[in-house]
């Protein structure tokens, strides 16, 4: 790039990535785009039309904890990670705002005595748009035998709706892309309108299984973290200590859900995974670009075929697991209102204490900087845009 910089573009033409002041941004082969970049202490990172800014927060016992201000469509929320390094590499492991007291964890992972008949209208998912969408590839359990298998159909649903809402989006925008471009006078292929997934549901017994031992390996773990006396937290396993391994490439942790659009590689060749596709680690080293290689276990029509052997960012891996523990926090506190009610036996104590680092108050600039590194994403892209027709074109394989 003139003045500095360097860029990707598929053969089509599209951006693939640019790298320019610190700043990457990237394309996913369906087009969502993620912008990272570091700025005066803060790490800046936006997705489609939100993201988030990470900052430092405070440091304990020698650890370092990181506060995130999320900003989607005017609503902000918190979070806290805690910082550390593995392979001379930062990660950033989620950190839960409390946990429960260690014996609602062991009721989560045990059975219940009876099958507990639960079914789409107590979920309330009966006429919901994404359910109908996704009735080809995910159909929930039609009883639980315990609190896991309950979790695992709550993890993910809440996957799916977010795909929904992406999808959604992003039709959106191309409805948007499209109107314009016949005005003036472009030609326009139309949207990707969602339509009825068809077929057998690809979510399988065997896939959901693996999900459902997730979920009690992680309520066992955070179960001896509440235990500890003067315990930080039920989400220390999610943030090993500088020098251990990292849950992305633990070799016990195998099995992810995609919790957001990913592009990965598969036999050279690009395609995408999104919100609710299930994919299973297969090598732990990651490999000079920072990639491990994954097979993919479930996924839908569209993305990535099942059975693909696919080449995946240890960064992604670690915000699906990321995501994976604070949807299984979320999961617990919808358990914690329901138990006792609708055929759901009663659980023991469901109280929480607070974690010994708290969340911080939204960072109320977020919005202005995440809008301002979007505006700097957009700049580079026109330049680049600019420069390859300069050059006749010629996209990076």
């Amino acid at each position: 790039m003139k003045g500095g910089g360097s860029a990707s573009v598929r053969p089509n033409g599209s951006v693939r990535s640019i790298d320019r002041g610190g700043m990457h941004i990237e394309h996913g082969v369906r087009g969502g785009r993620t912008v990272v970049s570091e700025r005066n202490g803060a790490r800046i990172v936006t997705r489609g039309r939100g993201g988030y800014v990470q900052r430092a927060y405070v440091t304990r016992g020698g650890r370092s904890y990181y506060s995130r201000t999320y900003y989607d469509h005017g609503v902000y929320r918190t979070g806290v990670y805690r910082g550390y390094y593995y392979g001379g590499r930062p990660y950033y492991g989620y950190y839960a705002p409390y946990y429960y007291h260690p014996g609602f964890y062991a009721w989560g992972y045990q059975p219940w005595g009876a099958p507990v008949y639960w079914g789409v209208g107590a979920w309330g998912w009966g006429g919901a748009p994404w359910y109908g969408f996704y009735g080809g590839y995910f159909a929930p359990y039609p009883y639980y035998a315990s609190p896991a298998f309950w979790l695992t159909d709550y993890l993910l649903a809440s996957s799916l709706q977010a795909a929904y809402a992406a999808r959604s989006e992003a039709n959106a925008d191309a409805v948007a892309a499209d109107a314009q471009a016949s005005n003036e006078g472009g030609g326009g292929g139309g949207a990707d309108r969602p339509a009825a997934a068809s077929g057998a549901v690809t979510l399988t017994p065997e896939v959901k299984q693996a999900i459902a031992e997730e979920v009690k390996a992680q309520l066992a773990a955070q179960q001896a973290e509440a235990a500890q006396t003067g315990g930080g937290g039920n989400a220390q396993a999610a943030a090993p200590a500088s020098g251990q391994v990292p849950p992305a490439l633990d070799p016990a942790q195998r099995t992810f859900v995609v919790d957001a659009d990913v592009t990965v590689v598969a036999n050279g060749q690009e395609c995408a995974l999104t919100a609710g596709d299930v994919i299973t680690r297969l090598t732990d080293t990651p490999d000079a670009d920072q990639t491990v290689n994954a097979s993919v276990a479930a996924s839908k029509k569209t993305d990535c075929a099942s059975g693909q052997t696919v080449a995946v960012k240890v960064d992604d891996l670690q915000e699906m697991y990321n995501h994976f523990q604070e949807q299984l926090t979320n999961g617990m506190g919808e358990l914690a209102k329901k138990q006792g009610t609708g055929g759901i036996p009663k659980a023991p104590d469901t109280g929480t204490t607070a974690s010994d680092v708290p969340p911080p108050p939204p960072d109320n600039t977020a919005a202005k900087t995440l809008q301002d590194q979007q505006a700097a994403a957009d700049q580079a892209e026109t330049q680049v845009k600019q420069e390859t027709a300069a050059s006749g074109g010629g996209g990076a394989q």
